[in-house]
């Protein structure tokens, strides 16, 4: 796909999948294998010094993954990709070459409520601390910032309140600071946003939601723009130092511009072992043939249900970024001037119980944990997905008592409002 500058949803059927030149099949195959036979003793040798590139365990590289991680580096702008077996799975994997015991990173208070949990409670386990901070205030993350800072980390569009960060301002102090902006690009995919051209060095993905597109697989990933200075300062001897399981390679001096992407299948898989299953690989390598097609849906019909609620009477308040009167409609003219997604949050009057009797009244909508899919979905976040966090971490977080979180299918329109519309009206009877 190199030499020609093609339109993103070209990009997205053929990047990474050309016809198989065994069989000439068209579709992608899976590569349903655990190893893979080797030419003679010195190809052996050669893979496992990563003198030579090519496959030897599932577990560190498949074709089918191979595949997906070309595509998704293509559609962010990036250098190389590693997929994971889920997106909680690909944020201790993007950390896991930056950081060592004692260390901490800043992170925006608007993250997914797992996200949270995974930084306050299971970080320190690992010697890591997350200092969070209000990302509406990039300055904040200036003030955080210690000797032991190693990145930051955002969410381009937070789950559940659909916050968009300020990704260039808070890139340029990271750059300041001599750490990596991390950028969580779930909710608004490649086609919504990228993150790399405003200065992100890795963005991640929790592929189980808009790329697979269907509620069907899991998968992660992170994607490494090629830009960082691994060596400046002397961060991160992991990247720019010698690897004593590799006889002192350096990977940023061996692999330049690859050596993150390369570290996390040669080190990072190998030892965490996140691996993303093969089918699952190709499930996602197919829901992303039409992501462009179902986000233009996903954003349009977003668009018409968050105008609906806000004229509601039962509606306390709606946070979409399409919408003019939301404090974050300029910087979604920026960053996602395509659509504000199509997750968002609202508040119903009545408060917690409330809330809990409109995801118990919706009949076309699906009351599940889930974002992205194709089909209409709905929770009520202090009661399930934020439920571990105190009401002030609740708060903070965007999901108060009376918050519903929407993720709008492509279903039509009008059946999607018909279905709040009873909902509403049986909760607050």
């Amino acid at each position: 796909m190199s030499g020609k500058n093609y339109g993103f949803e070209t990009l997205s059927v053929h990047a990474g999948a050309a016809p198989d030149p065994a069989t000439g099949a068209r579709a992608q195959p899976i590569y349903q294998t655990t190893a893979y036979v080797f030419e003679d003793a010195d190809h052996a040798a050669a893979l496992f010094n990563l003198q030579t590139v090519g496959f030897i365990y599932s577990r560190l590289t498949n074709p089918t993954n191979a595949a997906l991680e070309t595509r998704l580096a293509t559609l962010e702008g990036g250098r190389g990709c590693t997929v994971a077996s889920s997106g909680h799975a690909a944020q201790v994997l993007a950390l896991f070459p930056l950081m060592r015991p004692g260390d901490d990173i800043v992170a925006s208070t608007r993250l997914y409520g797992g996200s949270i949990q995974q930084m306050r409670n299971t970080y320190p386990k690992f010697g890591w601390t997350a200092n969070m901070v209000d990302a509406d205030q990039p300055e904040n993350f200036k003030r955080a910032v210690t000797d032991k800072t190693k990145a930051f980390f955002i969410e381009s569009l937070a789950n559940p309140g659909g916050v968009i960060s300020d990704i260039e301002a808070i890139a340029r102090i990271a750059e300041d600071a001599g750490v990596p902006l991390i950028v969580d690009n779930t909710l608004a995919t490649p086609w919504l946003c990228k993150p790399i051209g405003y200065g992100a060095t890795l963005v991640l993905h929790s592929t189980t939601k808009f790329l697979s597109g269907t509620g069907t697989s899991m998968g992660g990933a992170v994607v490494d723009s090629g830009k960082f200075d691994w060596a400046r300062g002397g961060k991160f001897p992991s990247l720019a130092g010698p690897e004593p399981a590799y006889h002192g390679l350096n990977f940023f001096e061996t692999f330049g511009d690859m050596a993150y992407t390369f570290h996390s299948h040669a080190v990072g898989l190998r030892d965490l072992g996140p691996s993303q299953a093969p089918f699952n690989a190709w499930l996602t390598m197919l829901g992303i043939e039409t992501l462009g097609l179902r986000m233009e849906r996903h954003c349009a019909n977003a668009l018409r249900v968050a105008q609906y609620l806000e004229r509601h009477d039962a509606v306390a308040w709606v946070n979409y970024a399409g919408l003019p009167s939301n404090k974050y409609h300029s910087l979604a003219k920026k960053y996602l001037p395509k659509g504000a997604g199509s997750v968002f949050t609202f508040g119903v009057k009545g408060g917690y119980d409330v809330g809990v009797k409109v995801v118990d009244n919706v009949e076309l909508f699906s009351h599940l944990a889930n974002i992205g899919d194709a089909k209409s979905l709905i929770i009520h976040p202090a009661s399930t997905t934020h439920r571990q966090l105190s009401d002030e971490q609740r708060l903070a977080a965007g999901a108060g008592p009376d918050v519903i979180r929407l993720s709008i299918g492509i279903e039509t329109a009008d059946d999607i409002i018909a279905d709040l519309e009873q909902a509403l009206a049986k909760a607050t009877a």
